[in-house]
């Protein structure tokens, strides 16, 4: 009985490592062909050239083409949602934490292009598939959690103007770190300047964080 239990179970072992590495390779080499050409010209057979796997397989893990690209969605959100929070700012003076906080969401959209490819062609199709996802939701909103969290201390400190909402300061930050990015092709051919140049970019990060820094700033007394 137990032998046919183990059978049973979850793969292990060599197996259970050669499914996740296929998985991973089914994965990467989605979020390419998704973030080039969206869902509806993204095409498997390329998926599956591209990670080495048959059709097959493609829809043994995710069912169809919607699941993948659901999964995809996930994965780019998530590792986003993961690496916001291992950022160690607890013994960070509240302002500084956000400000931290919002140095790495910058950072982290300019160093993955596809995740804002991803999104801004989700946002066309108005979240038909990231609807989907379970997984999403229960990801993200640790991160406001923890924002709200270093609000409400600095509050106290009085370091950090009172009455900030959190979810509304993490749009902030994702707006000041995306928007530049995501339109930066059409910016400069409309203003006849090249937004896509290191300089500018600097330039634009410095500027994005000053008026971050001065609208934390506690209210002066009247």
């Amino acid at each position: 009985m137990q032998a046919r239990k183990k059978r049973m179970g979850a793969p292990s072992g060599p197996r259970a490592a050669n499914i996740a590495e296929t998985r991973e390779r089914i994965l990467r080499a989605a979020i390419a062909q998704f973030a080039q050409h969206g869902f509806a010209g993204a095409r498997i057979d390329t998926i599956c050239a591209a990670a080495g796997v048959t059709p097959r397989m493609v829809y043994h893990y995710y069912n169809d083409k919607a699941g993948l690209y659901v999964a995809v969605l996930e994965q780019v959100l998530g590792e986003l949602r993961t690496e916001e929070l291992k950022l160690d700012v607890s013994t960070a003076d509240a302002r500084a934490g956000l400000l931290t906080m919002f140095d790495f969401i910058f950072g982290h959209f300019a160093n993955h292009p596809e995740l804002i490819r991803l999104l801004s062609a989700e946002n066309l199709m108005e979240g038909e598939f990231l609807k989907n996802s379970v997984a999403t939701p229960k990801v993200a909103s640790p991160v406001v959690e923890h924002i709200d969290a270093l609000l409400r201390r600095g509050e106290q400190a009085g370091c950090v103007r009172s009455g900030i909402d959190a979810l509304h300061l993490y749009v902030v930050m994702v707006a000041l770190s995306y928007f530049h990015k995501s339109n930066a092709y059409t910016l400069s051919v409309i203003w006849n300047a090249d937004l896509t140049s290191k300089g500018w970019q600097s330039e634009h990060y410095d500027l994005a964080r000053q008026m971050l820094e001065a609208f934390l700033q506690p209210e002066a007394p009247v």
